[in-house]
C-alpha cells in the first residue's frame, strides 16, 4: 500500500510566533505615527485656537512653516549651509570628547589617584552652567570656530568618562585573575579584556554624548559667531527679527539633525553589542 504524504500544517504556537513580528513591527509604527499626529493638532489648536490673527507669528501653522521657508529654495538653502557648519563642529568636538573621555576613564580606572585628581574637575564641568563658561571660552580662545569646539567637548565629555570608568570598573575580577594566570602584559590585557568588556558602557557614554554635543554645537554657534554661520547664528538672527516661521523652520531641522545623531549612535550600539550584550538587544 503507497503511502501518502500529508502537508505540513503549521501548528497553534508556531502560526503565533510569525504573527508577532508583524505585530510587534505594526505597534512601532503605529506609536509614533499617533505622536506625530497628536503634535500637529495640539500645534494647529495652539495656532488657530489660542493666537489671534495678529499674535498668530509668534506660532505659525504648520503648513506655512512648510510652504514658506522649508519648501523656499531661498530660505532653506542657508538653514542647511549653516547645519553643514553645525554638523562639522559637532563631530569634530564628539571626536575630542572621545578621545579625551575614553583615555581619561581608562586612566582613572588604573589609579586611584588619577581618579581622585580627574573626577573633580569632571563633574565641576558638568554642573556648571556652560552659559556661565562662554564669557570666559570668548576671551581665552576668541570668538570663533574653535569656541565652538570647545563648547561642544564640555558638553559631551562627562558621560563619555562616567561611562567608560564604570565599564572597566564593572569587569569580573575572575576574569583579570585569569589573564594574571596568563602573564598577559598591560597592553594586550587592555585590548583584549578591558575595552571589550567596556564597549557597551562605552558606547551609552557616546550615545548620550552624541545628544549633548548637538545641543554644546549649536549654543557655540549663537555665542560665537565669527566665521561661518552655523544653525545657531541663524535662530539668534531670526529670533531678532522677529522671522517666525524661518525660526521655526531652523529648529525643526537643528532637532531632525540631532534625532539623526543620537540614532545613528543607537543604531552603531546596537549592531556592535546587540548579539552578545543585553543594552543592545532592543
Amino acid at each position: 500500500m503507497a503511502s501518502t504524504t500529508l502537508p505540513a500544517v503549521k501548528t497553534a504556537p508556531e502560526a503565533t510566533s510569525a504573527k508577532r513580528p508583524r505585530a510587534a513591527w505594526a505597534r512601532r509604527a503605529f506609536v509614533p505615527s499617533l505622536s506625530i499626529v497628536l503634535g500637529l493638532a495640539a500645534w494647529y489648536f495652539v495656532s488657530y485656537a489660542l493666537l489671534t490673527p495678529d499674535r498668530r507669528f509668534l506660532l505659525p501653522p504648520a503648513h506655512e512653516v512648510l510652504t514658506r521657508a522649508l519648501l523656499d529654495p531661498e530660505h532653506v538653502r542657508p538653514m542647511l549651509e549653516a547645519l553643514a557648519v553645525t554638523a562639522r563642529i559637532t563631530a569634530l568636538g564628539l571626536t575630542v570628547a572621545t578621545l579625551i573621555g575614553v583615555l581619561a576613564g581608562i586612566l582613572m580606572s588604573r589609579s586611584r589617584v588619577v581618579e581622585q585628581v580627574v573626577f573633580p574637575y569632571a563633574v565641576m564641568l558638568q554642573v556648571v552652567p556652560v552659559l556661565a563658561l562662554v564669557p570666559l571660552i570668548g576671551i581665552w580662545f576668541g570668538y570663533g570656530s574653535f569656541s565652538r569646539t570647545v563648547v561642544c567637548v564640555i558638553i559631551a565629555l562627562f558621560p563619555i568618562i562616567t561611562n567608560t570608568h564604570f565599564g572597566m570598573r564593572s569587569i569580573d575580577r575572575s576574569l583579570h585573575e585569569l589573564f594574571t594566570l596568563g602573564r598577559a602584559s598591560g597592553p594586550r590585557r587592555l585590548l583584549s579584556l578591558e575595552l571589550p568588556a567596556a564597549l557597551p558602557s562605552i558606547l551609552t557614554g557616546l550615545r548620550i554624548a552624541s545628544g549633548q554635543a548637538v545641543v554644546g554645537a549649536i549654543i557655540g554657534d549663537m555665542f560665537f559667531a565669527q566665521g561661518e554661520p552655523g544653525i545657531g547664528t541663524l535662530l539668534a538672527a531670526y529670533q531678532a527679527t522677529l522671522r517666525s516661521h524661518d525660526l521655526v523652520a531652523a529648529i525643526f531641522l537643528a532637532s531632525l539633525f540631532g534625532v539623526a545623531v543620537f540614532s545613528l549612535f543607537a543604531l552603531t550600539s546596537r549592531l556592535a553589542v546587540g548579539r552578545w550584550h543585553s543594552s543592545g538587544a532592543r
